[in-house]
């Protein structure tokens, strides 16, 4: 059972998404804007929380920025837009994921089972791997450079760690999108491209480690 934050000004989704998770035996908690939203985070703890975009007092990008700066709470963003920028927008501030309205209840379920089974993966061959002053957590989810903890979004986390995982093995853009997105992602490539430039820039000088293979994809080459 999930612990969910709802927050959408619009009551018929607050009420058509708890249907559907208290249907499969999860707990819901609503928010009509961002600002209460971002309140609750702070109070409880939940498993995912669910942000609107477009909310009064606070949108849901100004909440997602604001609950960052305590916790690491997966979160899905949902919107009328769209649009690649958009969503590139929502991952940039911290978003796990994106959903476009209108959206189906089951897909928006399938995501958040998805989402939080991958924050709960720790099936990492290693609890610590070190690339000289590059160090990676993955039970605590820490990346530190030269010992100061990088400040990383939660896919910048989830992108590294899978990286890492496969290192020296070549990886296709496609093949990131489905695993570290894990699902079939309405997008393309610059999603990919955007997200390893975000992640280099906190790297430092280890960016050296995510090697552009042209015409494909990535790889994580280290020894």
């Amino acid at each position: 059972m999930y612990k969910i934050l709802i927050a959408d000004d619009e009551q018929k989704i607050r009420e058509v998404l708890r249907e559907y998770a208290e249907y499969e035996g999860h707990q819901v908690v609503e928010a009509v804007d961002g600002m209460q939203a971002v309140e609750l985070a702070k109070q409880e703890d939940f498993d995912i929380i669910i942000l609107d975009i477009m909310m009064p007092r606070l949108d849901g990008i100004s909440a997602c920025k604001e609950i960052r700066k305590q916790k690491q709470t997966p979160i899905l963003m949902l919107s009328a837009r769209g649009e690649e920028y958009d969503k590139l927008f929502g991952f940039e501030v911290g978003a796990d994921d994106y959903v476009v309205k209108p959206f189906s209840p089951k897909e928006v379920l399938a995501r958040i089972n998805a989402i939080i089974k991958r924050n709960k993966q720790t099936d990492s061959p290693a609890d610590i791997m070190s690339f000289e002053g590059l160090e990676i957590n993955f039970t605590s989810r820490d990346v530190k450079i030269d010992g100061v903890k990088a400040n990383l979004t939660p896919k910048e986390y989830d992108l590294l760690f899978y990286l890492v995982r496969n290192k020296n093995i070549a990886l296709s853009r496609n093949k990131l999108l489905e695993e570290v997105w894990g699902y079939d992602f309405f997008g393309d490539d610059r999603t990919i491209d955007t997200h390893i430039k975000m992640l280099r820039n906190n790297l430092g000088p280890y960016r050296k480690f995510i090697v552009t293979l042209r015409g494909m994809g990535y790889k994580f080459e280290a020894e």
